[in-house]
């Protein structure tokens, strides 16, 4: 019974990696952000949570993305930071690849998701569709599960790693001074099984994500932009990141973040050419803060890619 309590907590919890720099890797979030900047970006980002708690929740993610170009070389000196008066020629599909490990107490699940997106360019916006084929696998480890009963027959049935295909889609729409995106993850709404006998089944129900932000140019070194990141759960609870950051010349940037009755997110950062670093500190609201060093969120970007189809009012970074 110990088995199926630790996964149940942990389905009902988070059965999608939490990150709260969602406005940093997009694609992390929707499949449809794939390509959409006009360039390849590296990311890496490390999170882990409830530090000092034995056992909590940690990911690590690691993804690529870009787009394919008709007249250009994947590598071509060119500063991420210069803008174009106009787009020039490229293509119009984003491709993209999504490794993860989520590990919470016993439970751990690694994912793989293989993305493609078509972009379609109007006069001063770009709207992208994606879809991402996802593979799970779950894990159970034997070391982290004490069982009150020893021998246990659920225990001693269960599987202790199973494999579920899934699939997610999204779209999103991005212009000069906004951005704003949907997507659905565990399409198939696949059921894990475990064990042979008894309460064996969970569903990885479907999650429904709304995010967008506005850039508002105070100055010409200067932007607020504020971002929300709404997740729908089948279930029908209901999580929202509300965020505020400021960019200053273009190089720095801090903020803000209220996410619904769980933590107070503080982020900062700097783009070094091609090279974005971000940090996020997430400070409980609840109890647990008072057993914990909170939560810490490192995010790494190395933008690899041409630059010749990128529009002028895309990501600064």
């Amino acid at each position: 019974m110990m088995m199926l309590g630790l996964f149940l907590l942990e389905g009902k919890s988070q059965q999608a990696p939490v990150y709260s720099q969602y406005m940093l890797n997009g694609f992390l979030m929707n499949p449809a952000v794939a390509g959409s900047e006009g360039y390849s970006a590296l990311n890496l980002t490390v999170r882990e949570q409830w530090v000092g708690l034995e056992g909590g929740p940690s990911t690590y993610a690691l993804s690529f993305q870009g787009r394919i170009m008709e007249d250009s070389k994947i590598f071509r000196r060119r500063s991420v930071k210069k803008r174009r008066k106009s787009a020039s020629r490229g293509g119009n599909v984003g491709l993209g690849g999504y490794l993860f490990n989520h590990s919470n107490g016993a439970v751990n699940r690694t994912g793989l998701k293989l993305t493609y997106a078509y972009h379609i360019k109007f006069d001063k916006t770009q709207l992208s569709l994606g879809l991402s084929l996802v593979g799970y696998q779950y894990r159970l480890d034997d070391s982290k599960i004490e069982l009150e009963l020893p021998g246990d027959n659920l225990w001693q049935g269960a599987h202790k790693a199973v494999f579920i295909p899934d699939a997610d889609v999204g779209i999103y729409l991005s212009a000069k001074e906004y951005w704003v995106g949907l997507s659905v993850d565990q399409l198939l709404e696949s059921a894990i099984k475990f064990g042979d006998a008894g309460y064996d089944q969970f569903v990885m129900e479907r999650n429904y994500y709304l995010m967008g932000g506005y850039d508002f140019i105070l100055s010409e070194d200067v932007v607020l932009s504020p971002s929300a990141h709404i997740k729908f759960a089948e279930n029908g609870k209901m999580q929202a990141d509300i965020s505020g950051k400021c960019y200053f010349m273009q190089n720095f940037w801090g903020g803000l973040t209220y996410r619904t009755g769980q933590s107070l997110v503080f982020g900062a950062g700097v783009s070094v050419d091609r090279l974005v670093f971000g940090y996020a500190y997430d400070m409980g609201l609840s109890n647990l803060q008072k057993h914990s060093f909170g939560t810490h969120e490192f995010t790494f970007i190395a933008k690899l890619g041409d630059m010749t189809s990128r529009y002028r009012w895309l990501s600064r970074f």
